[in-house]
């Protein structure tokens, strides 16, 4: 029996989704029917190729899906909301059987996911959801508060953080995400809510004041404008050699640009923790070095086969439900309270992410198959 897992464990990390298997990569009812997937169509529209993370989504999406037998069309649409609403303009009249969206603006796509739904064609909102249209059919997503809890909670346990003792205090500032993903909130308020006990009791003090996520919001989680803002408040405020011991970043694109500001611009002589989310290749090597503390990893391979089941089952005229995660190897649950889009709660499947630190790199990104280690000791995300 244990060589028969050996060799099934093998023939999973040869696919790069170690951590993640469909049992039966049917929906909810059981065994595959190929016959389903016979000339279907899956339209793919991806935010942009600007951030490293959602050029792997879409290549383990194309790849599952093509893998099972599927046409697909994948879209970039350069952070631009117009090209996104005429790129799902373009996949609809393409004839495509079922839409998979990762929103650039979770607001701006109602008229289009209409046009959608009046077409009968089934649409699932990737990671990012989709707002004020009930269009959308289902959510597919990690738990993003658990993302900034797990960011929150990092915090507490290096600081050995304990609410009833003041003694000592550390400073903080927050980075948070792009306001246009309605991703960023729930990031930011996972960190913050798990943090709060602390700032309430003075152990954590915001030296700038920028507690509120629209004061700390980063525009298209721009790595650029999150450097920008980091530079502003280290002048205004850490400059005489007030200590930042903390500088909380909703992900790595913003981590990377607080990172650079620390380097040229920190007049303090500690290494500051800084958070990040989602393993993009310059943040691990940021880790490896020393210079990011931390990052929260979203297996997108994952994402992309829960993906994949859910879209089978939808096109087989189930509705799937609860039952369709008993056929995941990974944490994936089902979840019908969460995630309210204006027009009522969508039905989410949710994966759960992890902390990957400098001393679990190897065995959560390396030995899982989703990152080869590079010959220059970095880590290098599988394509």
């Amino acid at each position: 029996m244990k060589k028969i897992l050996a060799l099934i464990l093998a023939l999973v990390m040869a696919l790069g989704l170690v951590a993640c298997g469909n049992s039966s990569s049917s929906g909810s009812s059981g065994s595959t029917d190929n016959k389903k997937t016979d000339g279907a169509k899956v339209g793919i529209a991806m935010p942009t190729k600007s951030l490293e993370r959602w050029n792997r989504d879409g290549s383990y999406l194309k790849s599952q899906f093509e893998s099972a037998g599927y046409t697909v069309e994948l879209t970039y649409s350069d952070n631009d909301v117009n090209q996104q609403v005429n790129d799902i303009e373009n996949l609809i009249s393409d004839g495509v059987n079922i839409l998979i969206v990762a929103a650039i603006d979770g607001e701006s796509l109602t008229t289009v996911l209409n046009s959608a739904d009046e077409k009968s064609i089934p649409v699932i909102s990737y990671d990012r959801l989709i707002r004020n249209t009930k269009a959308v059919d289902y959510y597919v997503s990690f738990d993003n508060y658990k993302v900034g809890v797990l960011q929150g909670q990092y915090v507490i346990d290096t600081l050995k953080l304990d609410a009833k003792d003041t003694s000592k205090t550390y400073n903080i500032e927050f980075t948070a995400g792009d306001p246009a993903d309605n991703n960023a909130g729930f990031f930011f308020n996972g960190a913050f809510d798990t943090l709060k006990p602390f700032i309430s009791a003075g152990i954590l003090k915001i030296v700038s004041g920028q507690k509120t996520f629209q004061e700390v919001a980063t525009a298209s989680w721009d790595t650029s404008t999150a450097m920008n803002r980091m530079q502003n408040i280290l002048a205004s405020y850490y400059s005489n050699g007030t200590q930042l011991d903390v500088a909380l970043c909703s992900n790595d694109s913003t981590a990377l640009g607080v990172t650079q500001a620390i380097e040229s611009d920190y007049a303090g002589t500690n290494t500051p923790i800084i958070t990040g989310q989602d393993g993009d290749e310059a943040n691990l090597k940021n880790i490896v070095n020393g210079k990011q503390s931390m990052t929260v990893y979203k297996a997108v391979a994952n994402e992309a086969v829960v993906t994949l089941a859910l879209a089978q089952s939808i096109l087989k005229g189930e509705k799937p439900d609860a039952g369709l995660t008993s056929q995941f190897t990974c944490e994936c649950a089902y979840d019908t309270k969460s995630y309210d889009n204006g027009t009522g709660v969508i039905p989410s499947y949710l994966l759960t992410p992890s902390v990957v630190t400098k001393a679990n790199i190897q065995t959560e990104l390396i030995d899982t198959g989703y990152y080869t280690m590079g010959t220059d000791g970095y880590p290098v995300a599988k394509k």
